[in-house]
């Protein structure tokens, strides 16, 4: 099929199967800005050339880098401290391959207009070395990172801002910065690496008429060597969020409530997303945080594409590295619940789970440990904890916040008679019972150290589906 210019025909095109099924990727927010890293907490520390150009006495940013780096110091003196000297792309690799991740995406550049490849459109129309083959490491990073992910057998792809803060063009003449500066180096980008997805971004500035971006799908669509493979989201003018393009995104949220469009949820593993050396252990997500919050964004038919933030010098700080490490070993015991798999018609529920009552006893000290496993304590000693549904084929998965106890209450689901029930990762057969639209599941009793995996469990289920149930829920649960 041939698509046209114009969102009524590129809006037909499907997006494809692979990033359907993938579920989990790895975002990468790397660049000139990694040098500082640094950033007021709760911002994002990659916005650090713009957050230093007000100078005031009432700029944080400002009064960090003056103090720092001198007020004389520009931003631009920052590429050539960018060595990456320290950068390995095997070892960053092999890491996105043992978190389970099925896709990586790295920034191209980001709103600074730096570049992570040869672009000789950045250093010709900034009159000055701008991309990482010239100044910094002088070593395609984009490149040597593409070959070794490829290696791994994960989809490559790459984030581009359309926009660039202080380029000469776009603050002279916007329509000259699109036609002699965006769209070539789009297509140089392209062509040199052929993606499995485009994470376009920095679109609010303009309509998409204005950034030409229908034009340039219809050229990916058609001509890009990618064509049948590459995804694309959905930043590409400031009326295209949620409207146009392959997937939606959303960012530091809840995600989407359901599977009506293809949708991706992307975030740091903290505030930020380029590193920013000022945020502490407390700030990070817990590997339970970032697994449950997987498990929500895929109950509700999203992807997860889940941010590090590497170091001037080309390494990934420990901590993210950790979380990655522990996702991945859930997600050996687990995948199955999330790759391949679709919305199951009802994204999660609040079920019963009994508590042995050695464990908690008092409810005062019931309720203290319930909160921090994500659970919601009731004054009977029962405890209500949220279980999130998947689909692949005619298998339902459950997969329940915690342990779920002594037995398992699915609500509104229907089973084969002699179903056979089982947990992943514990070859056996779990008894069940049929009470009415319930479904209950005798749990087997097993130290903690003899459980298949930490933080969140799967309970496989053939031939059985969700019944319409009275309960929704649009958003998922709290994160805390």
């Amino acid at each position: 099929m041939r698509y046209e210019p114009r969102w009524e025909s590129l809006d037909r095109r499907p997006t494809p199967t692979w990033f359907l099924d993938a579920k989990f990727g790895i975002f990468i927010h790397w660049g000139i800005y990694s040098v500082p890293g640094w950033g007021v907490k709760g911002q994002y520390a990659e916005w650090y050339w713009h957050r230093i150009a007000k100078r005031g006495d009432d700029n944080p940013w400002w009064q960090h880098h003056k103090r720092v780096w001198g007020e004389t110091f520009d931003y631009p003196q920052f590429a050539p401290l960018f060595r990456c000297e320290y950068f390995d792309p095997d070892q960053w690799a092999d890491l996105f391959a043992r978190s389970g991740a099925r896709y990586v995406v790295p920034t191209a550049k980001h709103h600074d207009g730096f570049c992570l490849w040869p672009s000789a459109e950045a250093s010709r129309t900034w009159a000055r070395p701008w991309n990482a083959v010239e100044t910094g490491p002088k070593r395609d990073l984009l490149g040597a990172l593409a070959e070794a992910v490829r290696s791994r057998g994960l989809k490559f792809g790459f984030y581009y801002s359309l926009y660039e803060w202080f380029h000469p063009l776009w603050r002279s003449d916007r329509p000259r910065y699109v036609q002699e500066h965006m769209i070539p180096q789009f297509k140089d980008v392209v062509l040199r690496y052929n993606p499995s997805l485009i994470f376009s971004d920095g679109e609010w500035e303009m309509t998409s008429a204005e950034w030409r971006t229908e034009e340039l799908l219809a050229w990916l669509f058609n001509e890009a060597p990618c064509r049948d493979d590459v995804a694309v989201n959905d930043r590409w003018g400031k009326e295209t969020r949620h409207k146009h393009g392959g997937y939606y995104t959303t960012e530091y949220a809840a995600g989407l409530p359901s599977a009506d469009h293809p949708w991706e949820e992307n975030r740091g593993m903290a505030y930020s997303y380029g590193w920013n050396r000022m945020e502490a252990v407390d700030d990070y997500k817990s590997a339970r945080e970032l697994i449950l919050l997987l498990c929500d964004t895929v109950s509700r038919g999203g992807n997860l594409l889940l941010n590090v933030g590497p170091t001037g010098d080309g390494r990934i700080p420990v901590i993210m590295q950790q979380r990655l490490v522990e996702i991945g070993q859930w997600l050996r015991v687990n995948g199955e619940a999330i790759y391949g798999t679709r919305y199951a018609g009802r994204a999660a529920q609040w079920t019963e789970g009994r508590i042995p009552e050695q464990r908690y006893g008092d409810y005062n000290i019931e309720y203290k440990l319930l909160e921090q496993v994500g659970q919601r304590p009731r004054p009977d000693g029962q405890a209500v904890k949220q279980v999130f549904f998947t689909r692949k084929g005619d298998v339902l998965y459950a997969i329940t916040a915690g342990w779920p106890g002594r037995q398992l209450v699915l609500r509104d689901i229907e089973a084969p008679r002699n179903v056979q029930v089982t947990l992943l990762g514990l070859p056996v057969t779990l008894p069940c019972k049929r009470q009415g639209r319930n479904l209950l599941i005798e749990m087997p009793t097993l130290d903690p150290e003899a459980t298949p995996c930490r933080y969140a469990y799967v309970i496989r289920i053939p031939g059985a589906r969700l019944l319409p149930s009275a309960e929704t829920r649009s958003s998922g649960p709290s994160h805390k």
